[in-house]
């Protein structure tokens, strides 16, 4: 192949994705991708003809990785740089697997564009890149700031019955769940025998971030805050079957079929934080991201949550996927201590690659913060709700059947 045409040769690529906690929309990590950057790595569909160079149409204002979508020729793609500390070729390669599998179960889920060689990442220096079809429908949530809530609660039932077709698809997907990393969801702490000290180890690994945490007294807030609501999760998170899930649902990482109300989910994007845990964790990990007002907290205050909008997501869920009587008791359980790998993962971001003392600080309020909040008298009513939902779901459920 001629190096102008460019290593992914997409010139005859189809229509099918945009595509982690962000700051402020536009503060980025990362510079944009250029045009001769493009031109390397998609070239010129057509060496000798015009109007065929890469033509960026949208550059994403999430700050942590460099993406855009891109006319090139007849067809469009979305493009993607990571820096080799955040993502590697391996770790890609996982997130392609599983969004595969999940499009040939038939969920609405963009193709990877592949490399001649049949590869999905391409490696460049202390980067690689990935690109994606275009999910289809509309990108309702481009411009908002990621773990905005759903515009409607038609939305957030929509968004439920998604999450509820996705975790039906994966569970048969195999692949064993890739380590803790930086910016990437686990279980592993959550599931440890004992949990500060699985903690410990992992930032033991983490010299960046063992060292921001030194000096944090991480070890006794999170011995005095977190290991309790671990604790009380402990039981219902050892009856839970493990499987891979979403990582990080939330309207913006969907489109959709229209901007009304009702609009369903037309496709989903996204996979960076991907993994085997469980669909519990994952189904926590939506909620969090969309029915509690986190930046209040974050400025001082507090968070205020909506529970008619975790019920609409719930119930969307439960029509396609009910959950087992141990995953009801389980949820409200779990979703206070959903977030802690990806939290120490996100300070780990801030301490060892895109290095800023002040987002550590603001990741390590997300790591005590947020389980800390589900103590309070707004959690602990958000979790109390939830129970309650939960238990009048299976009656609920049968009797709008009927």
């Amino acid at each position: 192949m001629a190096a102008t045409q460019g290593p992914y040769a997409i010139h005859g690529a189809g229509p099918g994705s945009t595509g982690a906690r962000s700051r402020e929309l536009g503060q980025l990590d990362w510079l944009p991708l250029t045009d001769d950057e493009l031109r390397g790595i998609l070239g010129r569909g057509d060496p000798g003809g015009l109007g065929r160079e890469p033509v960026v149409t949208w550059r994403s204002s999430r700050p942590m990785s460099a993406a855009a979508l891109v006319r090139h020729g007849d067809a469009a793609v979305f493009v993607k740089r990571h820096h080799l500390g955040v993502r590697t070729p391996g770790q890609l390669t996982a997130e392609h697997a599983f969004a595969g599998h999940l499009r040939e179960r038939g969920l609405p889920v963009p193709a990877v564009v592949r490399l001649p060689d049949g590869e999905s990442v391409l490696r460049r220096g202390e980067y690689c890149y990935e690109v994606h079809q275009v999910a289809d429908g509309t990108d309702l949530y481009r411009e908002a700031a990621t773990w905005s809530p759903y515009a409607s609660l038609g939305h957030a039932y929509a968004a439920g019955a998604a999450l509820g077709r996705l975790h039906l698809a994966a569970a048969d997907f195999r692949l064993a769940a890739r380590p803790p990393a930086v910016l990437m969801n686990s279980s592993q702490v959550i599931t440890a025998p004992d949990p500060l000290q699985a903690a410990g180890e992992l930032v033991g690994q983490r010299s960046a971030l063992a060292a921001y945490l030194a000096g944090r007294h991480w070890e006794d807030h999170f011995d005095a805050i977190v290991s309790p609501l671990i604790a009380d999760a402990a039981p219902a998170l050892a009856a839970l079957p493990s499987q891979w899930g979403h990582g990080d649902w939330h309207p913006s990482n969907l489109t959709w079929t229209s901007a009304a109300p009702d609009a369903r989910v037309a496709g989903i994007f996204d996979f960076g934080l991907a993994n085997r845990t469980s669909a519990v964790h994952d189904l926590a990990l939506a909620l969090e991201r969309a029915v509690v007002s986190w930046p209040g907290l974050h400025q001082g205050g507090t968070a205020d949550a909506d529970p008619t909008a975790a019920a609409f997501l719930l119930d969307g869920y439960q029509t396609v996927r009910p959950l087992t009587a141990a995953e009801a008791a389980a949820l409200p359980l779990v979703l206070p201590v959903a977030h802690v790998e990806y939290a120490l993962s996100e300070i780990d971001y801030f301490t060892s690659v895109a290095v800023s003392s002040g987002d550590a600080d603001l990741a390590y309020e997300y790591l005590i913060g947020h389980a800390w909040w589900f103590t309070q008298p707004p959690g602990a009513a958000l979790l109390g709700f939830l129970a309650g939902h939960l238990r009048r779901a299976p009656a609920r459920l049968q009797s709008a059947v009927t």
